[in-house]
Parts: structure tokens; sequence; C-alpha cells
């Protein structure tokens, strides 16, 4: 192995930018990673039935024009034809938006799993989960990013898939519908209106990204304090620590109050600017028909035909500020979407860094050393602790062969433990050579830890830890040492 890399500083203070696009992009990438995967299959699936819902509502939208009009005349055939028209329609726009409401938590749960599967692939992959929480403490929390950030994010680009495949197309076709009953006025205030409440939005939502971030990162702190404490309750009542332990976790919570407190009071400037663009695209779709109409435009209509023309134009623009302010609308969820972006990118940016960085270390330390009949090498090696320039072993060499029996000894915190967590592979030396000849196993060498890890699982799962079954071949000599070397370890 050579020398230990640079540990990386903690990056810029996360905003809407290119690092943003960059990392959701990224994240997109392993969600949606073919044309044919399952999660793509099913976002193409929600953007044939939202489009189709779509061209209902358009239908479902101009009944009351329609309605005017067999009204106005008194046809009472016509009426019920409508009425059975109209009926179907409102059938069919249930079904349509029942399937797109499916399909959108079918997406979520989907790319749940997907995203997770992916993040567990690299965390528990070469000893990553270690070197990440030893080397890597500015990533806080990667429990949380994994579980919580995660299904947060999935859940909010679920909810938002539809409208975000959809908007192109409404867009598109509503303005020209706009166009030819308003003339060109009537598109370009609606587009100028977006324009404006686009720029004020994303001026509104710089401050908050940031405070989200500190939010969630208090909050898997103050989780972790609270699990600290159950985990090890017993030693903290043997020693009678809840009065200290209340002040420490107080404090927490008093940190996350104010952080919740500093992101409340951003959004709401943030909610201000939405609520006030939403109110004002209730207007601006009856200031749009005003124009044509007071031109004089439609002056050779009825009362009952002009009635009926506004009910269908009204439509079509209230619809078309209604696709601009829900864009609008989304930047709350934008917010939400670009911070557990940045946290779970971030995360998923250190782990490639971590394994490409073990992969250099066995490329570089491959042919370094001969071959040597014995289970581990020491080459003038000098052992520091992660994070720090302390040198606790100085240009150590050692052999272990097999056979021998070595016994290091020595004062508290004279580097003992270290070197077994460099010949375990667990931290890098600073400087020399480690090269081990062995396996890890039955066959090879058996690393106890000096507190005692019982996971999850029946009696003999337990017994055989951390393996999943009972080694092949291990012979009954193997077996009956693993029992002995893993009850002395609970000793």
């Amino acid at each position: 192995m050579g020398m230990r890399g640079h540990r990386m500083e903690k990056g810029d203070r996360p905003r809407l930018d290119r690092l943003f696009l960059r990392r959701f992009l990224t994240l997109q990438s392993v969600l949606f990673p073919r044309w044919m995967s399952e999660n793509t299959l099913m976002l193409l699936t929600l953007l044939v039935v939202a489009l189709t819902g779509q061209l209902v509502v358009y239908q479902v939208g101009i009944l009351p024009s329609q309605f005017y009009g067999v009204l106005s005349d008194q046809d009472l055939g016509g009426f019920r034809r409508l009425a059975v028209f109209a009926l179907m329609l409102i059938f069919a726009i249930s079904v349509l938006r029942s399937m797109e409401q499916y399909i959108s938590k079918l997406v979520y749960v989907n790319c749940r799993k997907v995203m997770t599967e992916h993040l567990h692939r690299a965390y528990f992959n070469n000893l990553v989960y270690y070197t990440l929480s030893v080397e890597h403490p500015y990533v806080d929390n990667p429990d949380q990013r994994m579980t919580q950030d995660v299904e947060r994010l999935c859940r909010e680009l679920g909810s938002v898939a539809s409208k975000l495949l959809t908007t192109p197309f409404t867009l598109v076709y509503y303005s020209y519908q706009c166009a030819v009953s308003t003339g060109w006025m009537g598109p370009l205030s609606i587009f100028g209106y977006f324009v404006i409440g686009s720029l004020l939005n994303r001026l509104l939502m710089g401050p908050v990204i940031p405070k989200l971030i500190q939010q969630e990162k208090l909050e898997g702190d103050f989780r972790f304090k609270h699990v600290e404490i159950r985990v090890n309750a017993e030693a903290a009542a043997f020693t009678r620590a809840g009065s200290v332990e209340h002040s420490r976790t107080a404090r927490r919570l008093q940190h996350l109050i104010s952080a919740q407190k500093e992101l409340m009071n951003q959004e709401l400037w943030l909610y201000f600017g939405t609520n006030t663009f939403d109110y004002l695209g209730g207007i601006l779709s009856y200031m749009a028909i005003a124009v044509p109409i007071f031109a004089g435009v439609y002056k050779d209509l009825s009362s009952a035909e002009l009635s009926e023309l506004i009910s269908k134009n009204a439509f079509v623009s209230i619809y078309l500020v209604s696709c601009f302010s829900q864009i609008i609308d989304l930047s709350s969820s934008l917010c939400d979407v670009a911070g557990y972006t940045h946290r779970i990118a971030e995360l998923d940016e250190v782990m490639g860094r971590i394994l490409q960085g073990q992969k250099n270390e066995e490329e570089e330390g491959s042919d370094k050393l001969e071959r040597f009949d014995g289970a581990f090498v020491l080459d003038d090696v000098t052992i520091t602790a992660p994070g720090t320039d302390d040198t606790l072993v100085r240009n150590l060499t050692l052999h272990v062969k097999k056979g021998h029996n070595i016994l290091i000894t020595g004062e508290t915190g004279s580097g003992k433990s270290s070197i077994l967590r460099v010949l375990a592979g667990l931290w890098l030396p600073k400087r020399g050579n480690v090269c081990v000849f062995t396996p890890f196993g039955p066959h090879g060498v058996l690393f106890l830890p000096q507190k005692p890890f019982l996971s999850d699982g029946s009696l003999r799962e337990q017994i055989i830890y951390p393996l999943k079954d009972v080694y092949p071949n291990s012979g009954k000599f193997s077996l009956y040492m693993f029992y002995l070397f893993y009850f002395v370890s609970l000793t």
C-alpha cells in the first residue's frame, strides 16, 4: 500500500447551480439507467396516461361553454346528449387520474428501491462503511441519507413526475389555443408573468436550500443522540448519567429548533411570492380576454354567443396560467429536491472516491513485495490516526509467519490496536507497505473486535457470524475453533 490520500475538504455551500445540476443528472442516471429499464418504462407509461388525461381535461374544460350554448338555445335533445357525454368524460378522467396517481406511487417505491440498493452496494463494499465514518466525518449521518433522505427525494420526484412530464406539451397546446382566441397579447402576457415569477422565486429559493440541509443534519444528530442513549442505557444507568445526558440532548434539540425557525423565516418569503403569483394568475386570464373584447374583435356576436366564447377562452387562459402557476408552486418542492440531491450525491461521490482510492492503493502495492511464506508483511510502516498527523508507530518492519506467536505489549494509546487496524485494512499507513498473504475467515485469519457486535438473526447465525452459512469444507476442527474464538470474544 502507498501513502495515505489527502483528506477531502467539505464542499461549497449547496445551491441551485451547475453542481446541483450535475449531481441531479448523476442520480437520475442511477434511477433510469437504460431506456428499457423498469423505472424508465413506468415513467413512459406515466407520460402516456398523463397526456391522455390532459386531452380529456380539455374536453371537460370546454363543457361549460357548450352548456351555455344549448341552454341559451333551449335545445333539450342537445342538452341530453351533452349531459351523457359529460358523464362519460368525467368517468374517463377519474380512471386516468387514478391510474396516474397509482403509477406515480409505483415510480416512487421502485426509485427508492433502486437508489437505496445502489448506495448499499458501495456502502457495504470493502469496508467503506468504516472508512466513511473515520476519515470523512463531514459526511454526516450516512444512515439518514440512505434512509430518510432517499425516501423523501423519491417521494418528491414521484409526486411531481407527471407534472414535469406533461407541462411542456400542455404549455405548447394551450399557448396555441390562447393565441387563437386572444391574439398574441394573451400568451405573451402570461409568459411574461411566468418569467417574472420564476426569477423572483429563484432569488427566494437561494437561502432556503442551505438552511434545509443544515436542518436535516441536525435532525440526524438529534436522532443519533437518542439511539446512543438507548443502546448504552445500562452503562448510563450505572453511572447515574441521566442529568448530564439530559442537558446534552436538550442542547442538540435547541440547535435543531433554532435551525428550523431560521428555515421557516426563509420559507415565509418564498410562500409569500408563490401565493401572490397564484392569485394574480386567477385574474390574469380575464385581463387577457378583455383585450380583444374591448378592441371590438367580437362586437358582431350576441350576448349568448359572447358568453359562450368568454367561457371557452377563459378556460384556455386560466389553464395556461395554471400550468405556469404549478411550475412556480414547485419552488418549495424544488428546494427539497435540491437539498436531498446534494446530501445523497455527496455521499455517493465520497464512497466512489473511497473505492477508487482503495483500488489504486491495491494496484500500487501489488508488485512492490515478493511472495512471502507467511501471513503479513509490514515494511517500514509509519502509522498515524486518520485525520491527524500524530505518529503512533514509526518505521515498523514486521513479518508474521504461520505457526509463530507474536505478543505486542505496551501502555494504553501506544499503538497496539493501530497495528491491528492496519493489518486488517481498516487504516492506511502514512508511509510504507503492507501486504496480506492469507485470506480472512476460518481457513485464514480471524480478527476479534475489542467490543463484541451482536447482529440480528438466530442463535446459529450469531455463532457463525460474519458468515452467511457454515464455511464449505471447513471441517469440524475449524468450525469448533471458530465457535471457541466467538465465545472468547463475548467474554
